[in-house]
């Protein structure tokens, strides 16, 4: 499971002109979901989001998580992530999930993000999004999980 997080002062997700989910400061995550994930997995990644720290502390240090800052995170479907890129001029898909498997796993996700932090918002499964935000550093890191 492929984890994007971006450290945003705002961020939000349009599907057909309407927003979906918004968050102001917080985590916008891009998640990337490939055939061998699971459950655990998902539970791994959230947890690892959940407790990386990406805020600045009194002294300026990224030393606080998004729950100690009271953020929100923003969980946005993204299976190019899972995209191979080694060859050729054209991105292969083989590595990621089937749709149905990835919706399954994407839904456990954001229902297990939910259950442990208050301020969740989201885009909506393999709809044609438009993502918003205004990133804070910019900070960004790609987490792995397996």
């Amino acid at each position: 499971m492929l984890g994007l997080i971006q450290r945003v002062k705002k961020a939000s997700v349009t599907v057909n002109e309407e927003i979906t989910g918004e968050i102001q400061q917080g985590i916008l995550l891009l998640l990337g979901i490939q055939k061998n994930d699971t459950e655990e997995t998902a539970n791994k990644l959230i947890d690892k989001i959940l407790a990386y720290r990406i805020f600045s502390d009194e002294n300026n240090k990224m030393n606080c998580n998004v729950q100690q800052i009271d953020g929100g995170v923003l969980v946005v479907s993204q299976f190019t992530l899972a995209a191979d890129t080694k060859k050729g001029l054209r991105p292969s898909f083989s590595s990621a999930a089937p749709p149905a498997q990835a919706e399954a796993l994407y839904d456990y996700f954001v229902a297990q993000m939910r259950s442990k932090h208050s301020q969740v918002a989201t885009g909506i499964f393999a709809a044609d999004m438009q993502v918003s935000l205004v990133n804070d550093g910019p900070v960004t890191f790609m987490l792995e999980m397996e």
